[in-house]
């Protein structure tokens, strides 16, 4: 399988589209590192308007931490499209070239095929993660330091300490990872029921989308499908930003509010990864390969 996935991982990053997606996320990350060092002035005194009379913040709002948090938030709607871009590829893209067959002549079960493709596109979904880090968190740091996160949350205001922000975006972003993961695995199952990649990837974003829609929607008929969705549970990385406090209404160093939460988040994505993938060798195992 080793071999296997090395070959996988080669048919990936021969493709300029892959490249594509990297500078894509270079690009928009860009865009707002430099909008907002130019304007951040503006743009703080835009979200502290409603506070000013209630409480002032000491230290540095527009600091790396908060910058990284913006990107997350912005970035993590549309890096979906670039995971299917690749995901949704790996068997509708072999069917079109006409080489899937020419695949199955080689000394490899089935399943050990589907597998190594499979895990060739979680590594592209962890290498595009780890640039938006990267980019996102590391540079943004070093472009405009660190101090407290200040969030706004619906009904509230978060105010993180520094010393205790950095492992709270190392969960975010291996949570973030779990979420991309199943987007892949989504895409990855739809590229078995097409011989062009334009199909899957479509379809891919239109499950997204639709369930997004039911996930945010707040209709008493759609109440009992959501804790199913996959889409419900892709943005619980931002419980890492809300902690406990004591009966003085300060925050707990190194708590999380609703640690339970995440757990079922996970379970919930890691269920539909191994559904999609599971469902993707046994169509596999049965399919009759013509092209």
């Amino acid at each position: 399988m080793w071999t296997h996935l090395q070959i996988e991982l080669y048919k990936i990053f021969r493709r300029p589209r892959t490249y594509l997606a990297f500078a894509a996320i270079t690009a928009l990350i860009a865009v707002i590192q430099v909008g907002l060092f130019m304007d951040g002035k503006e743009y703080t005194e835009f979200v502290m308007a409603d506070f000013e009379g209630s409480f002032s913040v000491d230290g540095k709002i527009l600091n790396g931490y908060f910058i990284c948090y913006v990107i997350l938030q912005l970035l993590l709607v549309h890096v979906p499209l670039l995971i299917a871009l690749i995901a949704a590829d790996m068997i509708s893209g072999e069917a079109n070239m006409g080489t899937l067959r020419v695949l199955l002549t080689k000394p490899h079960s089935r399943s050990a095929i589907v597998l190594a493709k499979f895990m060739a596109s979680v590594v592209y979904t962890l290498l595009l993660l780890i640039w938006i880090a990267v980019l996102g968190l590391f540079v943004s740091m070093w472009v405009f330091g660190t101090d407290d996160l200040f969030l706004m949350k619906s009904s509230y205001v978060v105010i993180v300490k520094e010393s205790d922000v950095f492992w709270r975006y190392a969960g975010a972003f291996c949570f973030a990872a779990l979420s991309m993961v199943t987007v892949a695995a989504l895409g990855f199952f739809l590229s078995f029921f097409a011989e062009n990649s334009i199909g899957p990837i479509v379809a891919t974003m239109s499950v997204i989308i639709v369930a997004t829609i039911l996930s945010t929607m707040n209709i008493p008929i759609f109440n009992t499908i959501k804790p199913f969705l996959f889409t419900t549970h892709m943005i619980t990385w931002k419980e890492f930003f809300d902690f406990k406090v004591n009966d003085a209404n300060e925050a707990i160093i190194g708590s999380i509010q609703n640690p339970d939460k995440i757990i079922r988040s996970s379970l919930v994505l890691v269920a539909h990864i191994i559904a999609f993938v599971g469902a993707a060798v046994l169509v596999f195992r049965k399919k009759d390969i013509l092209s």
